[in-house]
């Protein structure tokens, strides 16, 4: 398969350019193993999901990894942070009208300075701070929200652009199938299923466009991810009883079958999910809508079928489901 198989129309005006008032307020489309697609709003979860299935979270925390720098010129320069090298020095990328040079000085709000000091072989900057970025980004940071959100973020996007049970510090993006749920939902769901979590720090490999027509030679970014002992002990338990696991989100997916394979607990992943695929863990699946020609997009279509998926989407368009991180969710079902 190409990358051209994997696109589809979507009018600009579904994507999503904030979250819903509440969190559970999204619709949920339901595709069921077979049979026509289910309409409902994410509130109504729980009823779909069995007594004795997993259900399973990434519990990585975005970080405020957005910062406005100036040059010594006085233009501005969009600044993510990607990657800590050391508590001073990280990769990033920056965006900015003009060309940028190895050994500039940047400043952020008036006050910490960073030298460019290098270029990754993929083309991301180096940066060295003055001090700590901890602390600055705790002070200056934004929320890193997608480039097809087109407006800066805002304050409140700092708690609305990431999951009400994130623990692990280390995302530049939310895994943001889990931005649905509330702490009142998963009160719900803890007298229902078993709860576990693990982790995947969501960087630019989960977003990184496909640029090349054949997939083969579309390489991911590897990710770095986390099985706690105590959810690998409980998935191996799951797994033999043959109860449904179901993963919240593509990373949560992409870290247990990774895990499935490689053996490995802790590490860096570069799984390219798409069809075809033989998945071992992951039975269900709670997903937003993706966009066109993404990995995102290619992995939904190996779990349920690239034309199914296709012909949901075109139903989501023609119904107005809001698209992308703040947008509406699908259950997907084998």
């Amino acid at each position: 398969m190409n990358s051209g198989d994997f696109d589809f129309r979507l009018p600009s005006h579904l994507i999503a350019q904030a979250p819903p008032e509440r969190r559970d307020a999204a619709r949920l489309m339901i595709l069921p193993p077979a049979g026509p697609a289910e309409h409902r709003g994410f509130a109504d979860l729980p009823q779909y999901l069995r007594p004795d299935d997993v259900l399973v979270l990434n519990n990585t925390r975005v970080m405020p990894a957005r910062l406005i720098a100036r040059r010594a010129t006085g233009g501005r320069v969009d600044v993510l942070l990607v990657r800590a090298l050391d508590a001073r020095t990280w990769e990033a990328l920056l965006d900015t009208p003009r060309r940028l040079s190895v050994g500039e000085r940047l400043t952020v709000d008036n006050r910490v300075r960073a030298r460019i000091s290098g270029r990754t072989p993929q083309g991301k900057w180096i940066l060295d701070f003055d001090t700590e970025v901890g602390p600055l980004l705790s002070a200056s940071g934004r929320a890193p929200l997608p480039p097809y959100i087109r407006r800066d973020a805002r304050p409140e996007d700092l708690q609305r652009y990431q999951t009400v049970y994130a623990e692990r510090d280390g995302a530049i993006a939310a895994p943001t199938a889990g931005l649905h749920f509330t702490p009142e939902m998963l009160d719900v769901l803890r007298q229902r299923v078993e709860i576990l979590k693990v982790t995947l720090h969501v960087g630019v490999g989960t977003f990184k466009p496909v640029k090349v027509e054949n997939l083969d030679e579309h390489k991911m970014e590897p990710e770095w991810y986390e099985m706690p002992p105590e959810s690998q002990t409980a998935l191996g338990r799951a797994m033999q009883e043959k109860r449904r696991v179901v993963a919240v989100g593509t990373t949560t997916c992409r870290t247990l079958e990774t895990w499935a394979r490689s053996g490995q607990a802790t590490g860096w992943t570069d799984l390219f999910i798409r069809p075809p695929f033989e998945f071992k863990v992951v039975r269900a699946l709670l997903t937003n809508f993706h966009t066109p020609r993404s990995t995102l997009l290619m992995l939904v279509s190996a779990f349920i079928g690239r034309e199914r998926i296709l012909a949901a989407y075109e139903e989501a368009v023609r119904s107005e489901y809001r698209f992308f991180s703040y947008g509406d969710a699908t259950l997907l079902i084998r």
